[in-house]
């Protein structure tokens, strides 16, 4: 998700905060302390309502980091892959690297988040229950932070993909129809209508009442939910239409190799410059030795080049990821994605027979949707499933 900032890691799920978080928390943190705190809670000094509001923040972020986090723990545990998890102006995102195998994973993982803001409401409520007669500030802070995790957990259950409301339409409808791509095209023109209505009612908001910021607010929250809606059908469709596609329907037969013994300065100008090639798998005798792309060359300064061979350089095949060529083309991008690289070389008994890149794997799937392949593939699937 664009630029964000690495935390730590939770579970062994890599945490970040994109740069759009920051605008977020300090319009919540100013509107609890300037306005929301002072009207519920008159009466407190002003470097009380900052601290009430700067507590209520964060942990209003930490319970929406740990709806993300139950999401991103059970999808592990059901063997889905999930690369971080990113808190950005709108809450929190989880990146899965593929969409579950099952609409009983489907509907397991959906559930997990608004159960988790549930329990988490819950949780304030009580402090708030018993903190009342001990503390106003406390007891404020807390029933704040129940009613909003309640709130999130209603919201997010709107049958509106990509809301994990969203997910359990499609879990439900992918049950019954055994379509995982009909189930998706119906829970995301739900998701559709839903990002409509907020449109609408932030123009309403806007012109009949005029609250202007409240309504571009709902009107910018419908934006990105319709936005969110198509681009998460456009990547079950890629996931459907890899599904059904092997490594050697896609990848390049004819590609440069070069040998270890080359200079690294003779491998950027011949073939980096004068080809625009970014990697090149390293061969003696057909037999794959490494990989080296320029990531490996920049790690090196420039008057080296002429010393070094690409041997010295090149990632060595035992710390290579690497593809068969009748291996599932979907089970390839996941491993793409898992080691963060956008090329994996094909081989045959330690022989390279081809390379498969992001690229090719774009190309594919823009080809077949032009030719309009994809629906046909996808309906006869459907049929079958069905």
């Amino acid at each position: 998700m664009g630029y964000s900032i690495k935390i730590g890691k939770i579970a062994g799920i890599p945490i970040g905060i994109h740069w759009s978080w920051f605008i977020v928390f300090v319009l919540v943190l100013v509107t609890l302390a300037a306005a929301f705190f002072p009207a519920v809670t008159p009466g407190l000094s002003i470097t009380e309502y900052w601290v009430m509001a700067f507590f209520t923040t964060l942990f209003f972020f930490g319970s929406v980091l740990g709806h993300e986090l139950s999401h991103s723990v059970l999808a592990v545990r059901r063997g889905i892959p999930v690369q971080s998890i990113t808190l950005f102006i709108f809450g929190g995102v989880s990146q899965i690297s593929r969409e579950a195998d099952n609409p009983r994973t489907e509907l397991v993982v959906a559930l997990a988040g608004p159960l988790s803001s549930i329990v988490i409401g819950l949780i304030f409520l009580i402090i708030w229950f018993f903190s009342t007669p001990i503390s106003i500030a406390v007891s404020s802070v807390a029933a704040y932070l129940g009613v909003i995790n309640i709130f999130l957990a209603l919201f997010n259950l709107i049958p509106g993909f990509p809301l994990d409301g969203g997910r359990v339409l499609r879990a439900i409808v992918w049950q019954v129809s055994g379509s995982q791509r009909r189930a998706t095209r119906i829970a995301a023109t739900g998701g559709r209508v839903v990002s409509y209505l907020f449109i609408l009612a932030g123009i309403f908001e806007v012109l009949v009442l005029g609250n202007i910021i409240g309504g571009i607010w709902l009107a910018f929250i419908g934006w990105f939910l319709n936005s969110a809606a198509g681009s998460s059908y456009q990547q079950v469709a890629l996931q459907d239409v890899l599904k059904q596609a092997e490594v050697d329907e896609v990848m390049e037969r004819d590609f440069e190799t070069v040998p270890p013994d080359m200079s690294v300065h003779d491998l950027v100008e011949e073939h980096v410059l004068r080809h625009g090639i970014r990697a090149f798998p390293v061969v003696s005798d057909s037999t794959l030795l490494g990989l080296i792309t320029l990531h490996d060359v920049r790690h090196y300064p420039r008057e080296q080049w002429p010393e070094l061979t690409v041997g010295q350089v090149m990632t060595s095949r035992d710390k290579l990821h690497v593809a068969t060529e009748k291996e599932n083309l979907r089970d390839v991008v996941t491993l793409m994605d898992s080691a963060n690289v956008n090329q994996l070389p094909v081989t045959d008994d330690g022989r390279i027979v081809g390379l498969v890149t992001r690229t090719d794997v774009v190309r594919f799937f823009a080809v077949r949707r032009e030719l309009g392949m994809e629906e046909e593939e996808t309906a006869e699937g459907s049929d079958k499933a069905a």
